[in-house]
């Protein structure tokens, strides 16, 4: 009997550890190989990048960062169709991404080619955290 409680408690476990929510920690070990690869594409930081998509999905717990990639509440793209959990339709207007490093380049690229973002990469090293994460709020972004 001993054994058959012992046993139902560790699958318990087991099952609620797999249902749980991403962590920052988590969202990080994750996600910083992406990120690293897009600070050299673009030199936005990587810091930048993993810190405003925590942010803004709430390390990739959010709707949407789950159901379409979407880690910074990107609308456009023809909007999209998801099923929630009792599996019916949810129409959005938020854009769907095939992964969570195609989020990321869309928000470098947005870092790096909207006209009021664009002189960053010139300002700020990919080191300069600091002034990437004072210049993106200065200049409007999640104003």
């Amino acid at each position: 009997m001993k054994k058959l409680v012992l046993i139902t408690v560790l699958l318990g476990s087991a099952l609620l550890a797999a249902a749980q929510k991403n962590t920052p920690k988590s969202y990080v070990d994750q996600h910083k190989d992406d990120a690293i690869r897009i600070m050299h594409q673009t030199g936005v930081p990587a810091s930048i990048v993993l810190g405003v998509a925590m942010h803004e999905s709430g390390c990739g717990n959010s709707k949407l960062a789950q159901n379409l990639n979407n880690q910074f509440g990107v609308k456009g793209g023809g909007g999209a169709v998801y099923y929630d959990k009792h599996n019916k339709p949810v129409k959005t207007k938020y854009k769907r991404y095939q992964s969570v490093f195609e989020s990321f380049q869309d928000f470098a690229r947005v870092m790096t080619e909207r006209s009021e973002f664009r002189g960053l990469a010139d300002k700020f090293s990919h080191f300069d955290y600091t002034g990437w994460a004072k210049g993106i709020q200065k200049r409007g972004y999640c104003s």
